[in-house]
């Protein structure tokens, strides 16, 4: 194999990079799976019990979604051929977005090639330097890069912190340099499995004036009948921005934003990843359709996956490991050190419980842990095995 060639400097800097990351236990190797990611995966040829992977109602592996994708694909073929506002808007874009927009309980409904395109996209096709975010803290990397992207003064709030909250509203709002002022919050947070205070938020947003921006990227599928974390607290008519993926519990690949008619023309008219980048493919957007068909139908996925976290989250528990204040199916294991979380996980991986330690700068310095995703589509044989594995490597290393 030759060699690329590179400036002298950039060699250095990788080198030096690498190495820095590796001795702080923050390098992560990607491993490649043989099949598919279901409940149970083979890398190099071994099984593992996957706790690993955000398919959380199975649907990656589902037939009748497979169905829908390879029918979607012979009709409309392949993919799109072109940017949405030249001629890649199929029939099949708009059937989705229509029922995206049902399914959420709003007017209308945008569709993303990614969760993160929506974030880079929709936050600064709205905001801009005249404005302010107020941010909750622990908000993903994707809203941190979409408030970055549109100028606006961004102002940290602590998590979930309602009286911080209407504190930083307050200031912002007196100031009277702001045009707009936003606050936005994933639904659920994806390092701790929290939810957001949506009901206390609604209040002061109603107060101060703010517009309402929710990430429900790990909500969606999973709360409020699957319809995400602000169907759960009744609240559609009352948040501005629902913003998701279908890329988790949906099990395809894509993002979306609801809201009213007036802010989804505005979108399709202003979001750069939108406009410049091809449309989803016809096999995604069919087999999204069969996905909420399916949710809507049958409450059992749901209804699934809450029993598994539950039993797993309990057994966890019981053996003494620290599961930090989980709301939801993530359940982390909070060990705290880099590298022992690397160590950690690496012993799970080896015994055939397939986990990723989360460490800097996913979650700050000294909060590492292991994040377990209990899904659906996993068996209680399954979650008992991966738990005698867990107690098993927890007490070989003096953790339990």
């Amino acid at each position: 194999m030759t060699s690329n060639h590179s400036s002298s400097s950039l060699e250095t800097f990788l080198d030096q990079s690498l190495s820095d990351l590796k001795s702080k236990g923050l390098f992560s190797d990607i491993d490649v799976l043989d099949q598919a990611n279901g409940p149970v995966i083979s890398i190099n040829g071994q099984k593992k019990i996957n706790l690993a992977s955000n398919n959380y109602l199975g649907f990656v592996t589902h037939p009748e979604l497979i169905k829908a994708s390879e029918e979607a694909t012979k009709t409309y073929g392949v993919g799109a051929g072109a940017v949405r506002t030249i001629n890649g808007t199929l029939k099949i874009h708009q059937e989705l977005e229509d029922r995206l927009a049902k399914f959420k309980g709003t007017e209308a409904a945008i569709a993303f090639q990614s969760g993160f395109n929506c974030n880079m996209g929709a936050i600064s096709a709205v905001m801009n330097k005249n404005d302010a975010i107020l941010s909750d803290e622990l908000n993903h990397a994707s809203i941190i890069d979409g408030c970055r992207l549109s100028g606006a003064r961004i102002i940290r709030v602590k998590h979930s912190d309602m009286k911080d909250l209407e504190e930083q509203a307050k200031e912002a709002r007196d100031s009277g340099i702001f045009e707009k002022i936003m606050f936005i919050t994933d639904g659920v947070f994806s390092m701790d499995g929290d939810i957001a205070k949506l009901d206390e938020i609604v209040k002061i947003a109603e107060k101060y004036d703010l517009i309402l921006y929710v990430d429900d990227a790990h909500g969606s599928g999973v709360l409020g009948g699957g319809a995400g974390t602000v169907k759960a607290f009744g609240l559609s008519d009352k948040i501005d921005f629902q913003m998701g993926t279908l890329s988790k519990a949906i099990g395809v690949v894509g993002g979306y934003v609801a809201g009213s008619q007036k802010l989804i023309t505005w979108l399709k008219s202003q979001a750069r990843p939108f406009l410049f980048s091809t449309s989803l493919t016809p096999g995604a957007a069919g087999a999204v359709i069969k996905a909420i068909d399916l949710m809507e139908q049958d409450t059992s996925y749901v209804d699934k996956l809450w029993e598994n976290a539950r039993y797993f989250k309990e057994k966890l528990q019981r053996i003494g490991f620290d599961i930090g204040q989980s709301e939801t199916p993530i359940t982390p294991v909070i060990l705290g050190d880099e590298k022992l979380t690397q160590t950690f996980a690496g012993k799970l991986i080896e015994q055939g419980v397939y986990v990723k330690p989360i460490v800097f700068p996913t979650v700050p310095f000294g909060a590492g842990r292991v994040r377990n995703m209990p899904t659906a589509a996993h068996t209680k044989e399954m979650l008992d095995e991966a738990i005698k594995i867990y107690e098993k490597v927890g007490k070989e290393m003096n953790l339990i």
